[in-house]
């Protein structure tokens, strides 16, 4: 039975058996031409290699800091929604009241006025995840062939964001929204306005007023650094040169690499010979390590790039937001029949 890091390295493995055939060949290449043709003189000096090389790790490691560090603040924001939204909830229920009106409303009425703002919230956040899933010139990502042929990819999807949002506001709210191109923002907005007109109604006191406001400022806030995330990539000209540069260093390596093997071979040649001509084809798996290392790191960074294309790797904003809508219900008092499932879980991925 495989281990959990067992699986994970055989999955990585498999993501990355394309590049990995691909340097297969290129070495098995380069070694076949160098033994059957005796190209002693087709060679580099390890000290310009070495210099591409830790150059090349130098970028790569840049790479990667920035994009987790893109990964880490999506992922701090989105627990700034779950916290801002959990309070959203707590003030709605507890806010709205008949203590200033003058014409106090029943129960069932109240509830009403609750349930529209809890769900014109989870429409919100709908609004907000299928934002961040619309892809962008610079995400490739999710088009590689190990990622597609998985079907790992996050609800947004598989639906559209009219057919998700409409279950959570009215027709005339719909109306509203889908004529926005920033149907987010649209929807604090209606927020806002739905608070101010509680607020005349003595429905909401003038302070706990403020404090729902402050607590949708807080949600625009953090709207607009997710997506500053999402409209600004990790700039093209680090990320392209980078990729090249590793190319460069993989491709130059076996010139490097290959007469080192055979130097080593030809030092024992009198006493074992025939392992001394074939100790050249010993280059091939250590060619194919080193290459796989400096391409999957590579690889890794770029991946990381963008927290909320919808791949393996991205910050699970739909199950993030499926949570905060299933919290938000139940304290609705709604039943567990009502209230959508969480997303499936595929291949120990969530989105």
């Amino acid at each position: 039975m495989y281990t959990k890091k067992t699986f994970t390295f055989f999955q990585m493995a498999s993501w990355t058996r394309f590049e990995t055939l691909l340097f297969t060949i290129i070495i098995v290449a380069w070694v076949s031409t160098y033994y059957f043709l005796d190209l002693v003189w087709l060679k580099i000096p390890w000290t310009p290699l070495a210099l591409i090389g830790t150059a090349v790790a130098f970028v790569i490691g840049f790479q990667n800091n920035a994009a987790y560090g893109r990964i880490w603040e999506a992922r701090k924001i989105w627990g700034g929604i779950v916290n801002t939204s959990r309070t959203f909830g707590m003030f709605t229920q507890d806010m709205i009241n008949n203590e200033h009106t003058e014409i106090p409303l029943s129960k069932k009425e109240l509830d009403r006025e609750i349930k529209i703002l809890t769900y014109r919230h989870i429409a919100w956040m709908t609004a907000l995840r299928h934002s961040m899933r619309v892809l962008k010139p610079w995400e490739t990502a999710a088009k590689h062939k190990t990622n597609k042929e998985w079907d790992l990819n996050p609800p947004e999807f598989k639906s559209t964001l009219e057919k998700d949002i409409e279950p959570y506001i009215s027709a005339i709210d719909f109306k509203y929204i889908m004529s926005k191109s920033n149907k987010q923002t649209a929807l604090l907005y209606l927020q806002s306005h739905h608070l101010q007109s509680l607020k005349e109604k003595g429905l909401v006191w003038e302070f706990s007023f403020l404090e729902l406001e402050n607590v949708l400022k807080e949600l625009l806030t953090l709207q607009g650094k997710s997506e500053r995330i999402k409209n600004f990539p990790y700039p093209r000209h680090f990320a392209t040169l980078n990729h090249f540069f590793m190319w460069i260093f993989v491709l130059l390596l076996p010139l490097a690499l290959i007469p080192q093997f055979a130097e080593i071979g030809g030092s024992f040649a009198d006493s074992n010979p025939l392992i001394s001509n074939l100790f050249i084809w010993f280059t091939i798996p250590f060619y194919i390590i080193v290459s796989w290392v400096f391409h999957t790191m590579e690889r890794i960074g770029r991946t990381g790039e963008n927290p909320f294309e919808g791949t393996a790797n991205d910050v699970p904003i739909s199950t993030i937001s499926r949570g905060i809508e299933i919290d938000l219900r139940q304290n609705l008092g709604e039943s567990e029949e009502e209230i959508p499932k969480q997303f499936t879980v595929k291949l120990n991925t969530q989105f």
